[in-house]
């Protein structure tokens, strides 16, 4: 179901100071984008920002960088992520919004310009036909991208209701030099923790359909290999 309209979500970002409007404006600058120096964590597809808000106020010593395309989405974010920081008396300095298509996100980062060191993928939109697959954040010429931000050893946590997504990005990861560390095909009976739930996820879970989860980590990858072509 698609999210109505929310004419006070733009307003309300653009007087917000965690919130990019323009993440090209900070290009070879990401590094002195947040208040304190500590390991930055990347939301890509950040929805309504119930994991990013729980995210960050437990983790204090972690940045988080939340990104998705549409305002509204994001206004919706930064009302729950404001009230869960006030509810906590915790100051908003380890945390910023940023209005990004993600299909384009690694022209925002300069050469070098290594920030991330992890990247969160939660229930990404599937594009289940063939023609659209290379619209997937899990698709090889998006992990291309993700590597020029991920740091070497940097990890990538990606969630799905979706088998042919998940067994299909397994292969992707492989192909752009990543290696699955860790993986389950029913994260609420696996043990693992910790596992902060996205409202997908409670939705999914709700319906009976097991989660999917894993790890990959980022392999260096030698200058004379490339992965251009993907």
């Amino acid at each position: 179901m698609r999210m109505r309209n929310k004419p006070w979500a733009r307003p309300e970002l653009e007087v917000c100071d965690y919130f990019i409007a323009d993440p090209s404006t900070m290009r070879g600058h990401w590094n002195e984008a947040f208040r304190r120096k500590n390991p930055v964590y990347a939301e890509l597809g950040c929805g309504k920002g119930g994991f990013v808000a729980q995210a960050a106020t437990e983790n204090t010593d972690i940045n988080y960088l939340a990104i998705d395309l549409e305002y509204k989405m994001l206004g919706v974010a930064r009302r729950k992520i404001s009230k869960m920081y006030e509810e906590k008396g915790l100051e908003t300095d380890n945390i910023l919004l940023a209005v990004c298509n993600i299909e384009n996100i690694g022209s925002f980062f300069a050469d070098g310009e290594v920030i991330a060191d992890r990247i969160y993928i939660n229930f990404c939109n599937p594009w289940p036909k063939k023609k659209h697959k290379k619209h997937r954040l899990t698709h090889t010429r998006q992990l291309i991208q993700y590597r020029k931000f991920l740091k070497d050893g940097g990890e990538i946590h990606f969630k799905t209701d979706d088998d042919e997504l998940f067994e299909e990005s397994k292969d992707y990861f492989k192909e752009c030099c990543f290696d699955v560390t860790y993986e389950t095909y029913d994260l609420h009976t696996s043990g693992y923790e910790p596992n902060i739930m996205t409202e997908h996820e409670r939705m999914f879970s709700d319906e009976g359909i097991k989660i999917k989860f894993l790890i990959a980590k980022k392999k260096a990858v030698l200058e004379s290999d490339t992965l251009e072509g993907k």
